[in-house]
């Protein structure tokens, strides 16, 4: 069931200057390194508690509908069912109205489900199902939970200040306790 992102965030959670004040970097001599941690971090935190932070959308493929009609749909936040798409056996296309679902954005992870009676079956028996959607707090930094920011912060703070570090016996790509505690509230148990 893979998940293809569409388009990436415009903008990080965590601004260049609002890193480099957190680092107490006064050049810009690392610029394009603490954007690139920032982006990381990003990512990382993404992954850790299976969320899209600011506005990104995705595709969805399934081989089949769900049994119980329900479609599980990460990463959360769901914000909105843009497109959805049926695969006859000849490699056509038929799209179905989103208005034809109920979306859940309410719940972590959202659910899609079909509104009324049964949803045309795909006629290929792999990737015969499209969705796309579009998930995330919203298009601006300030639209991110304040903790998940902090958890940027902490881990850029932690990356930066560890490059080319490797020692036996110890790793810096461990999650520091404190982006852990800040990641907890947030995680989206696997299905």
């Amino acid at each position: 069931m893979p998940s293809i992102l569409l388009s990436a965030p415009l903008v990080e959670p965590v601004t260049l200057d609002e890193a480099k004040a957190y680092l107490r970097v006064e050049h810009d001599d690392d610029d394009d390194v603490i954007a690139a941690l920032i982006a990381g971090a990003r990512v990382h935190v993404e992954a850790q508690t299976r969320r899209a932070l600011i506005t990104q959308s995705w595709r969805l493929i399934r081989d089949a509908w769900p049994g119980n009609g329900h479609l599980v749909v990460l990463p959360a936040p769901l914000q909105a069912l843009t497109a959805v798409r049926v695969y006859r056996l000849d490699g056509s296309t038929q799209t179905i109205d989103p208005l034809a679902f109920v979306v859940d954005t309410a719940s972590a992870p959202g659910r899609v489900s079909f509104a009324s009676g049964a949803p045309p079956a795909p006629g290929r028996p792999i990737g015969g199902i499209e969705f796309d959607i579009d998930v995330g707090y919203g298009d601006e930094p300030a639209d991110v939970p304040a903790d998940l920011r902090q958890a940027i912060r902490t881990l850029v703070a932690h990356w930066y200040e560890n490059r080319g570090i490797i020692a036996l016996g110890e790793s810096v790509a461990m999650l520091p306790e404190q982006v852990a505690a800040l990641l907890a509230p947030y995680r989206v148990r696997a299905l």
